[in-house]
């Protein structure tokens, strides 16, 4: 059985999943792509614990956490099964690795989990796990829990990191919101060379990188990025898989190997 890539996808604005874009073109060709998994163990930005925390229903719902858009996004359901098991055995790999993780159990979806994994696999029949970005927690413990849980790729299950390779919304809703800055630009390609260098240095301390925290005036959309690296293994490489704009939100992909 050959291992699944860990990936790292910027998720965007919920209707991503409703209109036509060359980053939801490229969900849906990325899902045809990859071997099928049997599992997902999946990070978003939008479930924040202090500690990691895996969820471990076994029918997870739906979590609507915002304001504003389309009625029928209210009414997206992604029926996919949680994976209690796989949460427990997760929880228990991150936990010798010596981090101190959490069980929850009654958590839904929320949309940095459900718009990636509709477009990627709209069938909603891979059993899903769901784990907690830390955002009081650094790069480097991020990298150290993705890389306590790399060995499930060698059992068919993919590892997402799902955020936002920038995302300064002050900038997105302002004035000029449909140009892309130059310190956007600048952080985004240097995150480029850095993944394709394997820099785990660099990754695990990206708030030092240019212009960082400019386009994260808060961490939690980046986090799973060094969580997607680290779940590479030792040694892993990025690949871009994506690379689009939308102003100055990047919306970049990334497999990492």
């Amino acid at each position: 059985m050959t291992a699944l890539p860990s990936l790292f996808l910027s998720h965007g604005s919920p209707n991503l999943a409703l209109y036509e874009s060359p980053t939801r073109d490229f969900f849906r060709a990325l899902g045809e792509k990859l071997p099928r998994p049997q599992a997902i163990v999946i990070m978003s930005a939008h479930f924040e614990a202090k500690e990691p925390t895996f969820e471990a229903g076994a029918r997870p719902g739906m979590i609507y956490d915002f304001g504003g858009f389309e009625p029928e996004l209210y009414q997206t359901v992604y029926p996919a099964p949680g994976a209690p098991a796989l949460a427990e055995r997760a929880a228990e790999l991150a936990r010798k690795a010596g981090l101190d993780p959490s069980i929850s159990k009654g958590r839904g979806y929320d949309h940095g989990t459900w718009v990636p994994l509709l477009l990627l696999y709209p069938q909603a029949d891979i059993p899903v796990v769901t784990l907690s970005v830390q955002p009081r927690s650094d790069g480097g413990s991020h990298v150290a829990l993705g890389r306590a849980l790399a060995p499930l790729r060698d059992e068919s299950v993919l590892i997402i990191g799902s955020g936002g390779a920038t995302h300064n919304l002050r900038a997105f809703f302002g004035p000029g919101r449909d140009k892309t800055p130059a310190w956007v630009e600048t952080f985004n390609e240097w995150i480029f060379q850095r993944a394709e260098a394997g820099d785990e240095e660099a990754i695990a301390h990206w708030e030092s990188g240019p212009m960082a925290l400019q386009n994260h005036p808060t961490p939690e959309h980046f986090q799973p990025f060094p969580f997607a690296f680290g779940a590479g293994g030792p040694g892993a490489k990025g690949t871009r898989l994506n690379h689009d704009y939308v102003g100055p939100i990047s919306l970049d992909a990334y497999a990492f190997e």
